[in-house]
């Protein structure tokens, strides 16, 4: 993989010609992209749990909170992933981008409980995953468009918009989509 084909920091938009149902009208954000494979995480699925759902299953303070909780992807579904702004770093911190990272460990957990953690945040359970070639392979087959992420769309934008407004950024209307796929 050349380095002008990674993909970290973009978007995933399911082509409506994604037969993976499991993936149908799905919104990514790559988080991680290389030669090895990709990682990303679904970002307009929200799960039947709230924030303060999973504190109070882990002891720990903040079940009051309301925000919404993100099927990331079928992979560890157990796990959990913090979108957030970039700026402060936690245990197991990653920066994505210059505006977003990525947390995976239990010390935001228990800042966001306590009203301490990032003021933009996206929280998911499981990750979106593919091996070596394998996203790649799936870009060929029109299973996917991409483009640049906007953490306005991450952070400011209701999740039902947010399929739509990637579709946006790319200059596509679903409407005017014909029913076959082809290549030039």
């Amino acid at each position: 993989m050349s380095a002008s084909a990674n993909l970290q920091n973009h978007f995933l938009v399911a082509s409506p010609y994604l037969e993976d149902p499991r993936f149908h009208g799905a919104l990514i954000y790559l988080c991680e992209h290389s030669s090895e494979g990709a990682l990303g995480l679904v970002i307009n699925r929200p799960m039947d749990l709230t924030l303060g759902d999973i504190l109070e299953q882990m002891d720990l303070d903040g079940a009051e909170r309301n925000d919404m909780v993100f099927h990331g992807g079928p992979v560890q579904q157990e796990r959990g992933f913090v979108l957030h702004g970039s700026g402060h770093r936690w245990q197991h911190t990653a920066e994505v981008s210059a505006d977003v990272s990525l947390t995976t460990s239990r010390d935001i957990l228990v800042d966001l409980g306590e009203g301490e953690g990032p003021e933009h945040y996206l929280l998911a359970l499981g990750y979106s995953g593919w091996g070596e070639g394998q996203l790649e392979d799936e870009l060929g087959g029109d299973a996917w468009l991409t483009c640049p992420a906007e953490a306005s769309i991450l952070f400011h934008t209701r999740w039902q918009d947010r399929y739509n407004a990637a579709l946006k950024l790319i200059g596509i209307d679903l409407n005017q989509l014909t029913g076959g796929a082809g290549h030039a």
